[in-house]
This record gives structure tokens, sequence and C-alpha cells, in this order.
């Protein structure tokens, strides 16, 4: 169609952005900062977003891979990704001061996997190899009570699965996987494991399935999709392979500088989303920069609520102000 008949549009998915996790992740080392003072210690990024990692950088947060670059009795902070029991009593042992800023929806997960390993079971995480959370979700099996926990990331891997028992078997998934794969997985472990056993609740996040049900409604009407977000975000990752899937042109940017015009060469409609770790001034850039190309903004009717709010660490709320100087007369 000619653009008279078909105006150029930019249409925003809803939801998109944070999700409670990592607002509540951000809230936390913020909170500690100003509670405590710079520097503070963070393991591994907060987040996976370079600009909000490079605003608390800027802050006085130092984020560190190994626990050894932490000077004794100072202050840590967990990712939202989770750790393992392992680095948890490191941190114990070296005197650190914890504040714990898992999700809880990983947590969540966490405690399934301890269960299971507790019970003697074997477990089968769908994952990512080498991503934060699956690190720390495998490092929470504990397998002195003789079951084993195991990895697989696509279908292929099912069939390659080589169990070295019969005890029970049950399966967790990293929990900002495509929901597409998942399923595909799930449905290869029940063929070939007819009692493999479930959650009562789908460990993929909330947050995760939302975005991407809002990508494939918005593919339904845009030629190209950009999704915001770092190139480490898992989730941010699986909007674009989701908005690909469903017939888009579909770019990962961290912000409007990475867009050329070839991108959207043809568009008249463009769609737009983030990740659950990109802050929404960024979204606004890339909003003023197709507004600025002659599109119009277009208002999603449609827009998804989310109230979903995950309390602060009960460490963090009783942690007191620092002192204030008195007020000069």
């Amino acid at each position: 169609m000619s653009p008279s008949t078909n105006p150029k549009r930019l249409i925003i998915a809803s939801p998109r952005g944070f999700c409670a996790g990592v607002d509540r992740a951000i809230t936390i080392v913020e909170k500690v900062l100003e509670r405590l003072g710079a520097p503070i210690y963070v393991r591994h990024e907060v987040v996976h977003n370079r600009f909000v990692v490079e605003g608390l950088r800027q802050r006085g947060a130092i984020f560190v891979d190994d626990l050894n670059a932490i000077p004794d009795a100072a202050t840590v902070i967990f990712s939202a990704h989770g750790v393992s029991s392992a680095v948890e009593k490191i941190a114990q042992e070296r005197r650190l001061q914890i504040f714990d800023a898992t999700c809880p929806l990983v947590t969540k997960v966490h405690l399934e996997v301890i269960r299971h390993a507790r019970s003697g079971d074997n477990v089968i995480l769908i994952g990512h190899a080498g991503h934060p959370e699956v690190e720390g979700t495998m490092g929470r099996f504990e397998p002195e009570f003789g079951g084993h926990i195991y990895l697989v990331e696509r279908v292929a891997d099912v069939a390659a699965l080589h169990l070295s028992n019969d005890r029970p078997l049950a399966f967790v998934t990293q929990t900002t996987l495509s929901v597409d794969d998942s399923r595909a997985i799930i449905a290869a472990l029940r063929q070939r494991f007819p009692d493999i056993a479930a959650q009562r609740k789908d460990d993929i996040c909330y947050a995760t399935q939302s975005r991407q049900d809002a990508i494939k409604k918005l593919a339904s009407a845009a030629q190209t999709i950009f999704i915001v977000g770092s190139a480490n975000s898992s989730n941010s990752n699986r909007l674009r392979e989701v908005a690909e899937r469903s017939g888009c042109r579909a770019y990962l940017i961290d912000s409007y500088h990475d867009i050329s015009p070839a991108m959207w060469q043809g568009s008249y409609t463009i769609g737009l989303s983030a990740g659950a770790s990109a802050p929404e001034t960024l979204v606004s850039e890339v909003v003023s920069h197709f507004t600025g190309h002659g599109y119009q903004l277009n208002a999603d009717h449609n827009a998804t609520r989310e109230e979903v709010f995950f309390a602060l660490p009960k460490s963090l709320t009783e942690l007191s102000s620092p002192p204030q100087p008195p007020k000069v007369a």
C-alpha cells in the first residue's frame, strides 16, 4: 500500500519494560546505596541492562562476578538472577553483609529444586547453559540425597539424555524462556518420560509470558519490531525471537542510537517493546526518534495492566537510614 492509504504508524506493546522482580532488584541496590553509602558490591549485574548497570555504577555500585573481589565484611547484593548455595555459603563465611535481590519467582524455582533434591529425585532443568539464573538454580540442587540434576536447552537434548538411575523424575524451567520453546521441550520430556512430574504452577514468569503474548499481537499489525534491551538479556532475546517467528523483521537494540534507516525501510507500521529489565526512558527516546521521522504514535486501547508487587527483603526494611547532619540555624 502507499503511505496515503496506509499512514506510517508506531505501535507500542503493552505490557513492556520493567517487571516487578527487576523493579525490586534495582530498588534494593538504590536503597542500600542510600542508607549505607558507596561503595557496595553487587554479585553479577543486578539486572541485564547496560544503562541500568552503568547508572548504578556511577552511584557507587561495584559489579563483580567473583566474591574474592570483595573485601571481608563488605556489603554484597545478590542479583535478581539468584546465586548457588555455594556462593551464599562463601558470602556468609566471609562475613559479608548480604542483601538478596533474587526475584521471588526465581526463588520459587530454587525451592522446588531443593525439595526434589531432598526427596532423592532426579530433576531436569530446562534453560540456557551459562545463564546466571541457570547456574544459580543448578547450584541449589543437593546431590547427597542420591538424585541428580540435568540441563536441557532444546528438544534434541531430550533424546540424548541419559539418566544415571531410575529415581522419580521432575522438571523445572528457567523463568525467562520462550513459552513456545519450553512447551515443545516439555512435550518431548513427557513423551519420553511419561511419569515425569511438573510443578503445579508454570515456572516461566508472568512478565515473560505476558510480554511474549503482546509481541505476537503486535506482529499481526507491524512489518518491523524493535525490542529495547541489552544483548545479554534472556527475556529480551526471547521477545525478538517471538517477533521473528511471527513473521516480522525484529531487532534487539540498547537504545535509539542502534537504529539505522535500513532496519525499517519499507515499513509503514513499526512495533516497539522492551525487555523486562529495560527502563521506560529508553522506550521514550525510541518513540521520539520515529515520530521525528513522521510516524504517528498509536495508543494501545487494549493495554494490559500488571499489578504485581514484590516486597523488599526484611533485612533492608530494618536497615536504619544514616544519621543526618544537624540543621544549621
